[in-house]
């Protein structure tokens, strides 16, 4: 594995964006996700401010899933299938994890259909990471 010299911190050598620029993008990426925490926080607060979009298998999901998920898996995200939504529907997706891009899938084609969404980081890791459990069936 080759060393970088010894002066160079590889956090450094690429120097940070601007704070503007940070602020910018930051802003952005929060328009697009949200997070396993503030999910669990918002079906406890208000279960109905938005629609919580398990888009993995049918299989995966009756192994396990977010209370008061719906299963519509990502690629069966087309209009006909989101019909009992009113267009203004917020949607929130998730898949398995980190390691899985169904979501971002999902978020792509929900965005394409013209309907709100955002993306739950972490997915089903994250949200066992924070503790929270899962339902069967």
């Amino acid at each position: 594995m080759p060393t970088l010299p010894t002066d160079l911190c590889p956090v450094t050598a690429i120097p940070a964006a601007s704070s503007d620029e940070a602020a910018e993008h930051f802003a952005k990426l929060l328009a697009f996700e949200t997070d396993c925490w503030d999910v669990h926080v918002g079906l406890q607060r208000n279960p109905t401010a938005f629609v919580l979009l398990d888009v993995r298998s049918p299989e995966l999901f009756t192994r396990g899933h977010i209370p008061l998920a719906r299963n519509l898996p990502h690629g069966k995200i087309v209009e006909r299938n989101l019909t009992d939504f009113p267009p203004d529907t917020l949607f929130v997706v998730y898949c398995s994890g980190p390691h899985c891009n169904g979501a971002d899938r999902a978020a792509l084609r929900l965005a394409k259909l013209g309907r709100p969404v955002k993306k739950m980081i972490g997915g089903v890791t994250g949200w066992l990471d924070e503790g929270f459990g899962l339902e069967v069936g």
